[in-house]
Protein backbone atom coordinates (compact mmCIF):
# COMPACT_ATOMS: atom_id res chain seq x y z
CA UNK A 1 0.00 0.00 0.00
CA UNK A 2 1.43 3.36 -0.97
CA UNK A 3 1.70 6.35 1.83
CA UNK A 4 -0.19 9.14 2.42
CA UNK A 5 2.31 11.16 1.28
CA UNK A 6 2.55 9.24 -2.21
CA UNK A 7 -1.67 9.41 -2.41
CA UNK A 8 -1.23 13.91 -1.53
CA UNK A 9 0.51 13.72 -4.16
CA UNK A 10 -0.94 11.65 -6.79
CA UNK A 11 -4.23 12.88 -6.25
CA UNK A 12 -2.99 16.86 -6.44
CA UNK A 13 -1.23 16.14 -9.61
CA UNK A 14 -4.45 14.50 -10.67
CA UNK A 15 -6.91 17.44 -9.73
CA UNK A 16 -4.06 20.25 -10.94
CA UNK A 17 -4.97 17.91 -14.67
CA UNK A 18 -8.58 18.05 -13.90
CA UNK A 19 -10.48 20.24 -16.64
CA UNK A 20 -12.67 22.70 -15.32
CA UNK A 21 -16.14 21.97 -17.29
CA UNK A 22 -15.32 18.37 -15.68
CA UNK A 23 -14.64 19.34 -12.32
CA UNK A 24 -18.36 21.36 -12.80
CA UNK A 25 -20.62 18.70 -13.96
CA UNK A 26 -18.92 16.26 -11.86
CA UNK A 27 -19.68 18.39 -8.57
CA UNK A 28 -23.40 18.92 -9.94
CA UNK A 29 -23.44 14.98 -10.30
CA UNK A 30 -22.61 14.73 -6.80
CA UNK A 31 -24.61 17.75 -5.90
CA UNK A 32 -27.95 16.11 -7.01
CA UNK A 33 -27.30 12.93 -5.51
CA UNK A 34 -26.81 14.58 -2.06
CA UNK A 35 -29.54 16.84 -2.40
CA UNK A 36 -32.05 13.84 -2.62
CA UNK A 37 -30.66 12.12 0.51
CA UNK A 38 -33.41 11.87 3.14
CA UNK A 39 -30.73 12.68 5.66
CA UNK A 40 -30.06 16.39 3.98
CA UNK A 41 -33.78 17.18 3.37
CA UNK A 42 -34.43 16.30 6.84
CA UNK A 43 -31.52 18.02 8.20
CA UNK A 44 -31.77 21.53 9.86
CA UNK A 45 -28.40 22.33 10.07
CA UNK A 46 -25.61 21.46 7.19
CA UNK A 47 -21.88 22.03 8.24
CA UNK A 48 -19.99 22.41 4.87
CA UNK A 49 -16.41 23.30 3.81
CA UNK A 50 -15.39 25.57 1.66
CA UNK A 51 -14.07 24.17 -1.47
CA UNK A 52 -10.98 25.37 -3.16
CA UNK A 53 -8.14 23.69 -5.76
CA UNK A 54 -10.26 21.62 -7.62
CA UNK A 55 -12.14 20.21 -4.76
CA UNK A 56 -15.49 19.27 -4.97
CA UNK A 57 -17.39 22.32 -5.24
CA UNK A 58 -19.76 22.88 -2.24
CA UNK A 59 -21.26 26.03 -3.38
CA UNK A 60 -24.30 24.70 -5.32
CA UNK A 61 -24.61 22.61 -1.84
CA UNK A 62 -24.59 25.94 0.04
CA UNK A 63 -27.21 27.75 -1.67
CA UNK A 64 -29.55 25.20 -2.20
CA UNK A 65 -29.67 24.47 1.79
CA UNK A 66 -30.00 28.52 2.31
CA UNK A 67 -32.82 28.50 -0.30
CA UNK A 68 -34.27 25.56 1.26
CA UNK A 69 -34.35 27.76 4.75
CA UNK A 70 -31.56 25.40 6.51
CA UNK A 71 -28.91 26.99 8.60
CA UNK A 72 -25.35 26.59 7.06
CA UNK A 73 -22.02 26.69 8.81
CA UNK A 74 -18.20 26.82 7.60
CA UNK A 75 -15.21 26.12 9.11
CA UNK A 76 -12.45 28.57 10.25
CA UNK A 77 -9.02 27.26 11.44
CA UNK A 78 -8.36 28.65 14.66
CA UNK A 79 -5.23 28.00 15.65
CA UNK A 80 -4.83 24.04 16.10
CA UNK A 81 -8.87 23.80 15.75
CA UNK A 82 -12.01 23.88 13.29
CA UNK A 83 -14.42 25.98 14.73
CA UNK A 84 -17.65 26.08 12.71
CA UNK A 85 -19.43 29.65 11.99
CA UNK A 86 -23.07 29.95 10.71
CA UNK A 87 -23.46 31.72 7.43
CA UNK A 88 -26.04 33.14 5.72
CA UNK A 89 -24.48 34.08 2.13
CA UNK A 90 -21.40 33.55 -0.15
CA UNK A 91 -21.06 37.46 0.92
CA UNK A 92 -20.33 35.91 4.60
CA UNK A 93 -16.95 34.34 3.20
CA UNK A 94 -13.33 35.58 2.75
CA UNK A 95 -9.93 34.29 2.51
CA UNK A 96 -8.46 32.69 5.08
CA UNK A 97 -6.30 29.85 6.28
CA UNK A 98 -3.86 28.84 2.98
CA UNK A 99 -6.12 31.61 0.83
CA UNK A 100 -9.20 29.35 1.43
CA UNK A 101 -12.53 31.31 2.69
CA UNK A 102 -13.59 31.07 5.72
CA UNK A 103 -16.39 33.09 7.53
CA UNK A 104 -15.53 36.83 8.26
CA UNK A 105 -15.17 37.68 11.89
CA UNK A 106 -18.15 38.44 13.83
CA UNK A 107 -20.73 35.85 12.58
CA UNK A 108 -22.41 33.36 15.60
CA UNK A 109 -20.80 30.36 16.45
CA UNK A 110 -22.41 27.43 15.17
CA UNK A 111 -23.44 25.16 18.41
CA UNK A 112 -25.45 22.52 16.87
CA UNK A 113 -24.21 18.78 17.91
CA UNK A 114 -26.56 17.26 15.01
CA UNK A 115 -26.84 17.94 10.90
CA UNK A 116 -25.24 16.74 8.34
CA UNK A 117 -21.60 17.89 8.41
CA UNK A 118 -19.62 17.61 4.74
CA UNK A 119 -16.14 16.13 4.44
CA UNK A 120 -13.17 16.57 1.93
CA UNK A 121 -10.52 14.36 1.65
CA UNK A 122 -7.44 13.66 -0.36
CA UNK A 123 -8.26 10.25 -0.87
CA UNK A 124 -10.65 7.46 -0.30
CA UNK A 125 -11.86 3.84 -0.10
CA UNK A 126 -14.09 1.49 -1.12
CA UNK A 127 -15.14 1.54 3.00
CA UNK A 128 -14.71 5.23 3.36
CA UNK A 129 -11.40 5.05 4.74
CA UNK A 130 -10.52 8.77 4.15
CA UNK A 131 -7.03 10.88 3.70
CA UNK A 132 -7.20 14.21 4.38
CA UNK A 133 -5.16 16.79 4.16
CA UNK A 134 -2.55 15.86 6.75
CA UNK A 135 -3.69 18.60 9.57
CA UNK A 136 -6.12 16.06 11.56
CA UNK A 137 -8.84 18.96 11.65
CA UNK A 138 -12.16 17.27 10.87
CA UNK A 139 -10.73 13.95 13.00
CA UNK A 140 -9.98 16.31 15.82
CA UNK A 141 -13.68 17.86 15.30
CA UNK A 142 -15.52 15.50 15.34
CA UNK A 143 -14.24 13.24 17.68
CA UNK A 144 -15.53 15.93 20.13
CA UNK A 145 -18.74 16.56 17.83
CA UNK A 146 -20.19 13.09 17.31
CA UNK A 147 -23.66 13.83 16.72
CA UNK A 148 -23.45 14.47 13.13
CA UNK A 149 -24.11 12.61 9.89
CA UNK A 150 -20.96 12.61 7.88
CA UNK A 151 -20.87 12.79 4.19
CA UNK A 152 -17.76 12.51 2.21
CA UNK A 153 -17.98 13.82 -1.18
CA UNK A 154 -14.85 13.29 -3.75
CA UNK A 155 -14.85 12.14 -7.68
CA UNK A 156 -14.09 8.60 -8.84
CA UNK A 157 -10.38 9.48 -9.64
CA UNK A 158 -9.68 10.09 -5.80
CA UNK A 159 -10.46 6.66 -4.84
CA UNK A 160 -8.11 4.10 -4.17
CA UNK A 161 -8.37 0.33 -3.37
CA UNK A 162 -7.27 0.69 -0.21
CA UNK A 163 -5.72 4.01 2.02
CA UNK A 164 -3.60 3.97 5.10
CA UNK A 165 -5.37 4.54 8.34
CA UNK A 166 -4.87 5.51 11.35
CA UNK A 167 -6.65 4.47 14.59
CA UNK A 168 -7.91 8.40 15.35
CA UNK A 169 -9.16 8.74 11.60
CA UNK A 170 -13.01 9.54 11.42
CA UNK A 171 -14.62 7.40 8.67
CA UNK A 172 -17.61 9.01 7.07
CA UNK A 173 -21.06 7.87 7.11
CA UNK A 174 -21.46 7.83 3.45
CA UNK A 175 -19.36 8.80 0.64
CA UNK A 176 -20.52 10.34 -2.68
CA UNK A 177 -18.94 10.57 -6.12
CA UNK A 178 -20.22 11.80 -9.62
CA UNK A 179 -21.17 8.22 -9.91
CA UNK A 180 -21.82 5.85 -6.95
CA UNK A 181 -22.51 6.37 -3.43
CA UNK A 182 -20.13 4.04 -0.78
CA UNK A 183 -20.89 3.29 2.91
Amino acid sequence: METKQVIRKEIFKRRKEAETTQIVEDSHAIFLALQSLPKFQQAEWIYLYIDCKNEVQTGEIMDEALRLGKRVAAPRVEGQEMVFYEIFSRDDLAPGYFGILEPKDGLPEAIAEEGLLLMPGVAFDKDCHRIGYGGGFYDRYLQKHSGFYKVAVAFEFQMFAEVPTEPTDIVPDLLITEKTYYT
